[in-house]
Protein backbone atom coordinates (compact mmCIF):
# COMPACT_ATOMS: atom_id res chain seq x y z
CA UNK A 1 0.00 0.00 0.00
CA UNK A 2 0.82 3.40 -0.94
CA UNK A 3 1.96 5.47 1.89
CA UNK A 4 3.55 8.88 3.28
CA UNK A 5 4.52 9.70 6.57
CA UNK A 6 5.47 12.93 7.92
CA UNK A 7 7.13 13.59 11.02
CA UNK A 8 9.45 16.11 12.84
CA UNK A 9 7.28 18.61 13.75
CA UNK A 10 6.82 20.54 16.83
CA UNK A 11 7.20 23.86 18.60
CA UNK A 12 9.92 26.13 17.61
CA UNK A 13 10.82 29.87 18.38
CA UNK A 14 10.81 32.29 15.49
CA UNK A 15 14.17 32.31 14.08
CA UNK A 16 14.79 28.41 14.61
CA UNK A 17 14.81 25.61 12.70
CA UNK A 18 13.21 22.61 12.06
CA UNK A 19 13.27 19.41 9.88
CA UNK A 20 10.69 17.70 8.70
CA UNK A 21 10.89 13.40 6.99
CA UNK A 22 8.25 12.21 4.82
CA UNK A 23 9.02 8.33 4.82
CA UNK A 24 7.62 6.58 1.99
CA UNK A 25 6.52 3.45 1.06
CA UNK A 26 4.62 1.34 -1.33
CA UNK A 27 5.84 3.26 -4.56
CA UNK A 28 8.92 4.06 -6.49
CA UNK A 29 10.21 7.52 -4.67
CA UNK A 30 11.60 9.20 -8.34
CA UNK A 31 8.27 8.59 -10.45
CA UNK A 32 6.58 10.49 -8.33
CA UNK A 33 6.57 14.21 -8.34
CA UNK A 34 6.37 15.54 -4.29
CA UNK A 35 5.16 18.48 -2.53
CA UNK A 36 5.10 19.88 0.48
CA UNK A 37 1.83 21.76 1.82
CA UNK A 38 0.86 23.44 4.74
CA UNK A 39 -2.17 24.36 6.43
CA UNK A 40 -3.68 26.48 9.02
CA UNK A 41 -7.12 26.44 10.45
CA UNK A 42 -9.05 29.19 8.36
CA UNK A 43 -7.16 29.06 5.47
CA UNK A 44 -6.53 27.31 2.32
CA UNK A 45 -3.82 24.78 1.71
CA UNK A 46 -0.70 26.58 0.10
CA UNK A 47 1.78 25.04 -1.36
CA UNK A 48 5.09 25.04 0.32
CA UNK A 49 8.17 23.56 -2.38
CA UNK A 50 7.87 20.68 -4.91
CA UNK A 51 9.94 18.68 -6.64
CA UNK A 52 9.60 17.00 -9.97
CA UNK A 53 9.41 12.82 -10.86
CA UNK A 54 12.72 12.02 -11.66
CA UNK A 55 14.35 15.25 -9.73
CA UNK A 56 14.43 17.48 -12.55
CA UNK A 57 13.03 20.71 -11.07
CA UNK A 58 12.29 21.78 -7.34
CA UNK A 59 10.45 24.89 -6.62
CA UNK A 60 9.85 27.23 -3.43
CA UNK A 61 6.96 29.52 -2.60
CA UNK A 62 7.96 33.43 -3.12
CA UNK A 63 7.43 33.29 1.36
CA UNK A 64 9.92 30.22 1.94
CA UNK A 65 12.29 31.02 -0.79
CA UNK A 66 15.90 31.35 0.79
CA UNK A 67 14.71 29.83 4.34
CA UNK A 68 13.36 26.03 3.06
CA UNK A 69 15.30 23.29 1.26
CA UNK A 70 13.79 20.16 -0.20
CA UNK A 71 15.70 17.49 -0.94
CA UNK A 72 15.16 13.70 -1.65
CA UNK A 73 16.59 10.66 -0.84
CA UNK A 74 15.24 7.81 -3.56
CA UNK A 75 17.64 5.06 -1.92
CA UNK A 76 15.75 5.09 1.31
CA UNK A 77 12.65 6.55 0.33
CA UNK A 78 12.31 9.58 2.43
CA UNK A 79 11.60 13.31 1.20
CA UNK A 80 12.83 16.14 3.27
CA UNK A 81 11.73 19.38 3.87
CA UNK A 82 14.74 21.76 6.20
CA UNK A 83 13.37 24.81 7.34
CA UNK A 84 15.42 27.66 8.69
CA UNK A 85 14.58 31.28 10.12
CA UNK A 86 11.07 30.30 11.29
CA UNK A 87 8.74 32.69 11.42
CA UNK A 88 5.41 32.79 13.41
CA UNK A 89 3.59 32.76 9.85
CA UNK A 90 5.22 29.53 9.02
CA UNK A 91 3.08 27.97 11.66
CA UNK A 92 0.70 24.90 10.12
CA UNK A 93 0.08 21.23 9.61
CA UNK A 94 2.53 20.29 7.02
CA UNK A 95 1.84 17.46 4.77
CA UNK A 96 3.80 16.06 2.26
CA UNK A 97 1.79 14.43 -1.30
CA UNK A 98 2.72 11.96 -4.20
CA UNK A 99 1.75 12.52 -7.79
CA UNK A 100 2.65 9.91 -10.30
CA UNK A 101 4.93 11.42 -13.62
CA UNK A 102 4.63 15.09 -12.88
CA UNK A 103 6.11 17.63 -13.14
CA UNK A 104 4.52 20.72 -10.60
CA UNK A 105 2.37 19.63 -7.85
CA UNK A 106 -0.93 21.41 -7.95
CA UNK A 107 -2.33 22.13 -4.35
CA UNK A 108 -5.15 20.14 -4.56
CA UNK A 109 -4.75 17.53 -7.40
CA UNK A 110 -2.14 15.26 -5.83
CA UNK A 111 -3.36 11.90 -5.72
CA UNK A 112 -1.89 10.75 -2.35
CA UNK A 113 -1.22 12.17 0.96
CA UNK A 114 0.64 11.57 3.97
CA UNK A 115 -1.53 12.77 7.66
CA UNK A 116 0.03 15.87 8.12
CA UNK A 117 3.12 17.00 11.27
CA UNK A 118 2.37 19.80 12.97
CA UNK A 119 4.91 23.25 13.17
CA UNK A 120 4.06 25.83 15.81
CA UNK A 121 6.47 28.73 15.46
CA UNK A 122 5.86 30.76 18.47
CA UNK A 123 7.86 32.50 21.13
Amino acid sequence: QLRLVESGGGLVQPGGSLRLSCLTSGFTLDYYAIGWFRQVPGKEREEVSCISSGGGSTNYANVVQGRFSMSRDNANSVVYLEMSKLKPEDTGIYYCAAEPYASGCPTYGMRYWGKGTLVTVSS
